[in-house]
């Protein structure tokens, strides 16, 4: 009888002992990006055969603006599997402006005026958020108003600014800047703890898509 309980005793402890090394195991190779990312439920609908990352922005946000030349660089580093869009948020009327300024510099072929315009709000300090004021500045770096206001007015443009309102209700953007990764996860300086450290994750988690 004392040898039976022994030996249930044993294999209690034994067990326990598993448990706790099972769990010590799985623990240490727990992603390092665990709670720096929210999963989007449904996962949206991305281009096939790519990883897409969108990076939802606004040229208002100094956040944005700290990011960018971090963004720039990491972008170059991306395998040909890896698509980059921007997309430019509006939360309000008054944003708008800006929003279909991205589209017309990439209607006109201008992106190189990307990071020009938010060196010209944040570092510059100069006002950006009319059509007119976006118009007077636009001019000074060599392109054309009439070209310029054409595109900006146009029904391409108003189209993918559109198409950005609907990535914002879908995605669930509540701030910027904010990165998604396959239409599947979100993160941000908020949650990720930093610039560096949000394209860390989003390094991972293009990582883990990929090996699935």
């Amino acid at each position: 009888m004392t040898q039976n309980i022994f030996s249930r005793l044993a294999l209690i402890i034994f067990a326990m002992g598993a448990m706790f090394f099972s769990t010590a195991g799985f623990s240490q190779n727990a992603p390092a990006t665990k709670g720096k990312f929210i999963e989007l439920t449904p996962a949206q609908p991305t281009e096939p055969g790519k990883i897409e990352v969108l990076e939802f922005f606004s040229y208002g946000c100094g956040h944005c603006a700290a990011i960018e030349p971090l963004l720039e660089k990491w972008i170059k580093a991306q395998s040909a599997d890896v698509i980059v869009r921007g997309v430019p948020v509006a939360f309000n009327a008054s944003m708008k402006p800006l929003q279909r300024l991205y589209y017309a510099l990439e209607a006109l072929n201008r992106m190189d005026l990307h990071p020009k315009v938010f060196q010209a709000i944040h570092q510059e300090k100069k006002r950006l958020f009319t059509k007119a004021e976006i118009k007077s500045w636009i001019a000074t770096q060599g392109v054309d108003p009439e070209k310029f206001d054409a595109a900006f007015e146009s029904f391409g443009v108003s189209s993918k600014t559109g198409r950005a309102d609907q990535l914002v209700t879908a995605y669930r953007i509540q701030g910027t800047p904010t990165v998604s990764v396959a239409g599947r996860f979100v993160t941000s300086p908020s949650e990720a703890g930093g610039y560096q450290q949000t394209l860390d994750v989003a390094s991972e988690l293009i990582r883990q898509v990929r090996g699935k």
